[in-house]
C-alpha cells in the first residue's frame, strides 16, 4: 500500500477522534515538515530525521514528539512516552477537540522542528556486545560451523541467547537452554523469531 494512501486510510477511518486527528494534521501541514507513514501513523519530518507524529489511541489522541525532551513546554502538557524506558521522546495527550489550542499546539510543533534544525536530538546508544557464557563459548570454539552461524546473527540476537543462557539460575537449567538454542543456531533461527 502506497504511502499517501496509508495517510488516507489513517485520517479517514470512522475513529472517536477522527476530528481531532484531522484538526493536527491541519496545523502539521501549516509547517515546513514533510508528512510520512511509519510505525502505523503519520509522522513528520525534517530533512529526513523524525521529529512529531499524530497518534490515536481507545481513550485519547495526540503529538509524539519524538525529541520532546527539548522542548520547553510552557503549558507544562508533555509526558514521557514509557517512564523509565524512553529518554527523548515525549506526548501530548488530549481527550476531545475542545482542548485544543491552536496557537499553542503552533508553537510547539514549530519549536519541535527548530530544535531538530539545531541538531538537538538524543543519540541511541548502541549496546555492547553480548557477554558469551562460558557454556556457549565451549561449544563456538569447538564447532566452527556453529561459531559462524552465531557470528551471522546481528549483535541483539546473539544478547538475546546469551542472556537466555545467563539469566538461568542453576546450572541444570542453563544446560537444558543451551541444549534448546544449539540447533536454532545452527539453522540460523533466532531466539524469539516466532514471535517477530
Amino acid at each position: 500500500m502506497e504511502k499517501a494512501e496509508k495517510l488516507k486510510n489513517y485520517y479517514e477511518k470512522e475513529h472517536p477522534f477522527k476530528d481531532g486527528i484531522n484538526l493536527l494534521r491541519s496545523l502539521a501541514q501549516e509547517t515546513e515538515s514533510t508528512e510520512g507513514y511509519k510505525w502505523n501513523f503519520p509522522v513528520y519530518t525534517i530533512n529526513g530525521k523524525n521529529v512529531f507524529g499524530i497518534c490515536r489511541f481507545k481513550n485519547h489522541f495526540g503529538l509524539w514528539f519524538f525529541n520532546g525532551v527539548f522542548l520547553s513546554d510552557p503549558k507544562k502538557v508533555l509526558q514521557n512516552a514509557q517512564e523509565g524506558k524512553t529518554k527523548g521522546m515525549r506526548h501530548w495527550k488530549f481527550q476531545s477537540v475542545d482542548e485544543l489550542d491552536h496557537n499553542a499546539i503552533r508553537e510547539y510543533l514549530l519549536e519541535s522542528i527548530e530544535n531538530q534544525k539545531k541538531g538537538k536530538e538524543i543519540s541511541v546508544e548502541k549496546g555492547s556486545k553480548a557477554k558469551i557464557p562460558e557454556l556457549l563459548r565451549v561449544q563456538l570454539d569447538n564447532n566452527p560451523l556453529l561459531k559462524s552461524s552465531f557470528d551471522a546473527f546481528s549483535p541483539y540476537k546473539q544478547k538475546e541467547f546469551c542472556e537466555y543462557i545467563l539469566e538461568a539460575k542453576q546450572e541444570k537449567t542453563k544446560l537444558k537452554r543451551l541444549e534448546k538454542i544449539l540447533p536454532m543456531i545452527e539453522k540460523g533461527v533466532g531466539l524469539n523469531d516466532a514471535y517477530r
